[in-house]
């Protein structure tokens, strides 16, 4: 996370060109002025599942907390295990997982065994049922095996006092199954960000309502939604803004009192009615409203009182690709995500003619699969109209041409960045 003395290090305007604000610059500049959240929940951990942990926690026991089997199969003494041929064991009883085996395993003697069964006092080696003959009162063991196997020890997986799950980290299904392990119930976690979003433009219409000529139906706001959604905020919507100055000053001013993050769409460009930069630099901050990137170069990024302000492209490609690129990081970083799990990224032998000049980077919407050969290619979806929003759902990743590459050539590698794991 980013620390006061980088915030203080880097300029909250940016003073050049805007045209020429790089990627990586605008990413840093993002990251450097984000404000955090700081306060936290008592949450069930049954409810926890995508929630940012908020203080390390510790087991208190050592997890398993007894020596146990492994694989259904048969407990024995190492030292009974042949070393070559084959060895007779009498079977003197079984045990079940929960139920502990009475008394003490002897020379030549074996116990049936169930998985997660607590290994009886004198067994340290499990023979696996597949890979022993049994009659009923007695076992036939080969000379395949060593001593130990098939066991797990006591605090194999955790210990007493280990941390296991630090601050920072995203619950996912794995770090339940690990709280769980040790019995914890419930857990510290960061209060979810408040995040508003609403949409500008007279010719916007939500579903559901009549649709005159010139008008068209708002899909970003939808689109916004899933994508807060799907990392876990809590989402204001506030509908539809019209392109009027003192509307969007309203929405502006109700949303920055109520959230830790604002998202619109529309009106950041330099049309007669895009009033959304306007209103930022009179109500709050701009960090920035251009980058040199394609497509989704009218991005703004600002502050609004204490509220984080982001105003997206109109398009609705741009839209999605300007929110995984930047919003997205920027509110797991609000969060309290220490180390996001990174953005995969993979190459990829590309099929299609890409058409590109240096000077900004370009994301081309594609499809990622194997080749006849097994290695991995890539295609362009086709047309590359950034209000082409059928090509986001028929793709199933970016092609990410970098800052100073220029057209791609079939056959050529390029960097891919799959949609699982981003979106």
């Amino acid at each position: 996370m980013t620390t006061p003395e980088s915030k203080a290090a880097l300029d909250f305007c940016y003073q050049g060109d805007p045209d020429l604000l790089q990627v990586a610059e605008a990413k840093r500049r993002i990251a450097a002025h984000m404000p955090g959240i700081s306060d936290t929940e008592s949450i069930p951990l049954i409810d926890a599942l995508g929630r940012i942990v908020a203080e390390d926690v510790i087991s208190p026991v050592d997890v398993p907390g007894h020596t146990n089997s492994a694989m259904d199969g048969y407990a024995v003494r190492g030292a009974d295990l042949p070393r070559s041929g084959q060895r007779r064991l009498e079977v003197v009883g079984a045990v079940l997982a929960g139920s502990p085996f009475e008394g003490v395993l002897g020379k030549n003697t074996a116990v049936r065994i169930m998985t997660g069964a607590a290994l009886p006092q004198g067994a340290d080696t499990v023979v696996m049922l597949e890979q022993a003959d049994s009659d009923g009162d007695s076992v036939v063991i080969g000379a395949d095996h060593r001593p130990g196997q098939n066991v797990r020890q006591v605090g194999e997986d955790l210990r007493r006092g280990d941390t296991a799950v630090r601050t920072g980290i995203r619950i996912m299904p794995a770090e339940l199954g690990v709280l769980a392990s040790f019995g914890q119930d419930r857990v510290t976690v960061f209060r979810r960000p408040r995040v508003a979003c609403f949409s500008t433009g007279d010719e916007l219409r939500s579903p559901g309502n009549p649709r005159e000529f010139g008008a068209v139906f708002d899909s970003n706001r939808y689109t916004v939604f899933g994508m807060l959604t799907r990392i876990g905020v809590e989402v204001i919507d506030m509908g539809v803004v019209p392109d009027n100055r003192e509307a969007l000053h309203r929405a502006l001013e109700e949303a920055a009192g109520h959230a830790d993050a604002i998202i619109t769409s529309g009106g950041v460009s330099s049309g007669d009615a895009d009033y959304v930069r306007e209103a930022l630099g009179k109500l709050g901050r701009v960090g920035f409203w251009k980058i040199a990137i394609r497509p989704g170069r009218p991005l703004a990024f600002g502050l609004i009182g204490s509220a984080a302000f982001f105003g997206l492209p109109g398009n609705p490609v741009a839209v999605m690709v300007t929110f995984y690129q930047f919003v997205r990081p920027a509110l797991c970083q609000m969060m309290g995500e220490r180390d996001p799990r990174p953005t995969p990224e993979l190459n990829a032998t590309c099929v299609s003619r890409l058409r590109k000049k240096k000077g900004r980077v370009e994301y081309y919407r594609a499809v990622l699969e194997r080749g006849e050969k097994g290695d991995l290619v890539v295609r362009s979806t086709g047309k590359t109209g950034s209000g082409l929003l059928h090509t986001m759902s028929e793709a199933n990743c970016f092609i990410v041409l970098d800052h100073e590459s220029e057209s791609v050539e079939p056959g050529s590698e390029v960097k891919v960045q799959p949609f699982f794991g981003l979106v």
